[in-house]
């Protein structure tokens, strides 16, 4: 638990100052937004296969690039569309 007692002479702006820093160093707001959003680990074979998909996915662009039809920056951005032509052809 964080505690700040007021000094003397010390303002209510700095008090508050003074607590938000040592909760940020503390590392109870980092802690609690892990914890907030819990994810299941993955078993080897999920593991296995969205590797799998990232290698997939990384090759059809590669290759979309190399035949000119992606520039660098449809590879930079985050158009659904671009996505869609670059998993198009990748086999599930």
């Amino acid at each position: 638990m964080i505690e700040v007692k007021k000094r003397e002479g010390e303002s209510v702006e700095g008090l508050l100052r003074r607590f938000t820093k040592k909760v940020q160093q503390s590392g109870v707001i980092i802690r609690t937004k892990k914890r907030r959003f819990y994810a299941t680990p993955k078993s080897r074979r999920e593991l296995r296969e969205d590797a799998l998909r990232r290698v997939a996915i990384r090759e059809r662009r590669e290759y979309l690039r190399k035949t000119g039809q992606l520039t660098e920056e449809d590879l930079r951005s985050r158009n659904p569309r671009i996505k869609a032509m670059i998993k198009r052809t990748i086999k599930k």
